[in-house]
């Protein structure tokens, strides 16, 4: 039996994936929150019931593309498979930058706390299934 395969811990890695990626772009935006014209970005949200009702082997999984046999593979842009999109709740400054630092920043810290709990409840997975197998 595959480990990562089993139901819980595919989820997990799936939202730690998802978040892993969210806390990328809105790194971003808070890089770029005094660049003229920069446009606040976000991903769109998981729909978990979505990935419930179709099972965790159907999860989009990014396609990476070599262009040159010395490029390094394995990762992403970020949000690359998450589905991007622009912060609709942005209100540009005189300079046309939507970035609010304090929002910006609020999310990240949701974000870290989310990834928090994801992360402890993987590694409780993990002891139980260690557990489960006579492992201490």
């Amino acid at each position: 039996m595959n480990f990562a395969s089993t139901p819980l811990i595919s989820m997990l890695s799936a939202r730690m994936s998802w978040l892993n990626a969210r806390q990328a772009v809105l790194s971003q935006n808070v890089a770029n929150a005094d660049t003229p014209g920069y446009r606040a970005k976000d991903l769109a949200p998981q729909n978990f019931a979505s990935y419930l009702s179709t099972g965790a082997d159907s999860m989009p999984t990014p396609a990476l593309e070599r262009t040159n046999p010395r490029h390094l593979p394995g990762l992403i842009e970020a949000g690359q498979h998450f589905g991007e999109i622009h912060s609709p709740d942005g209100e540009a400054n005189p300079t046309g930058n939507t970035v609010n630092l304090e929002q910006e920043m609020m999310k990240v810290s949701e974000t870290q706390e989310q990834y928090q709990a994801a992360s402890d409840l993987y590694a409780k997975s993990v002891s139980m299934m260690r557990t489960a197998i006579g492992q201490p």
